[in-house]
């Protein structure tokens, strides 16, 4: 039997809950005990009884617990006080956001603890469905399109009437990953007229799919600037400058503005300037999913909704945790298919396969050494 334990989430802005009671079962199936943290479901809507009706077993003495269980899973970091308590060569799985210098690194390597950090999970076909921050993209530019109709003063879609006719709303959207193609469509569905912007050229097709227009303004700069993990590289000083005045032009033309581009490990790429924010119509919207690494506007705040001349700029933090519910079970489905390629399925025992790419890339520590870093 593998014990296995869900903490609970003390960040107040974290509403995500590791394991939903829908896939209770199928850790069973693979030979564990499950238990979890009195509340950890609440914020998602999931109760205790909930979990207890599946035979789960919920605990209030997580200190105790935590000394012997195999497997601890979580959305963001455990506290410091409970990772000392881990037992020695357990595992810990969840979003860690990895560093050189974290404080946990050193307590990982003391114990052996075989760390699992789901924001390195290799973009391969084989990775997909295991993939937690696609995932959770898809609720984010979902979610942010929502916020933005909420806040902006008129309708989304064109209406005819007796008293006449209503225009559409036109967004754009600064990113097409997959944040941003899920914000496309959701704008889409919402009817309002749709167009896009993304340094990769790859993403083109992809937008046109969707129904909206591609921006593109430098074609041969755009074919190199693709990672082969097929993520956006940071561009050059000179496509940098053509881009701030394509983006200056188009920017004001619209309504709504949902910024989702991102450079891994890398501030965020800034788009909308001051200057060009001032030229934009009053009522207009901007919600930026990049706040947390800096944002994409240059008057973005953390948490907060800022009111710049007429123009709102959304800056909140954590969107997935803005509909908890449906991101806890995208997470929890994530979760248990990486948890599965890590147990023998004759014995039903952790089996840690460095030779398997999605393993050997998503560990930040094991048996006493440091990885990915």
């Amino acid at each position: 039997m593998i014990n296995l334990l869900v903490l609970k989430e003390t960040i107040n802005s974290e509403k995500r809950v590791a394991l939903v009671p829908d896939e209770i079962k199928k850790y069973f199936d693979l030979g564990f005990k499950v238990t979890i943290e009195k509340d950890a479901g609440i914020h998602s809507g999931f109760t205790n009884e909930e979990y207890k009706k599946l035979d789960a077993n919920i605990t209030e003495n997580v200190i105790k617990v935590i000394k012997e269980s195999d497997v601890v899973i979580k959305v963001q970091k455990p506290d410091l006080r409970l990772i000392k308590e881990m037992k020695n060569e357990s595992i810990i799985i969840g979003l860690l956001t990895p560093k050189k210098n974290s404080p946990e690194n050193s307590i990982y390597n003391k114990k052996k603890i075989s760390a699992f950090s789901m924001e390195n999970i290799p973009r391969i076909s084989r990775a997909q469905d295991k993939d937690v921050l696609s995932s959770q993209s898809n609720i984010s530019g979902y979610k942010a399109v929502l916020d933005a109709a909420h806040e902006y003063s008129r309708s989304f879609p064109m209406m005819m009437t007796a008293a006449g006719t209503l225009t559409p709303a036109k967004v754009l959207i600064l990113g097409a990953g997959v944040a941003g193609l899920q914000a496309i469509a959701t704008a889409k569905r919402l009817g309002a007229i749709v167009s896009a912007y993304d340094v990769r050229l790859a993403a083109k097709e992809e937008v046109e799919s969707l129904g909206a227009k591609f921006i593109i303004f430098d074609e041969e700069a755009l074919k190199k600037s693709q990672t082969t993990g097929g993520y956006a590289k940071e561009m050059g000083a000179d496509y940098k400058k053509k881009q701030e005045q394509a983006l200056e032009k188009a920017i004001p033309k619209n309504n709504i503005i949902i910024c989702t581009a991102l450079i891994p490990n890398k501030p965020a790429p800034l788009l909308i300037l001051k200057k060009t924010l001032e030229k934009m119509q009053r009522g207009s919207v901007i919600v930026d999913l990049a706040v947390e690494t800096g944002g994409n506007c240059e008057l973005s705040e953390i948490d907060k909704i800022i009111d710049h001349n007429g123009v709102k700029i959304i800056g909140y933090a954590n969107y997935p945790s803005r509909i908890p519910g449906d991101s806890s079970t995208l997470y929890s489905r994530n979760l248990f298919n990486f948890i599965k390629i890590l147990i023998n399925q004759e014995t039903k025992k952790i089996k840690i396969d460095l030779k398997d790419e999605i393993i050997e890339k998503t560990l930040i520590a094991h048996q006493g050494k440091l990885m990915n870093l």
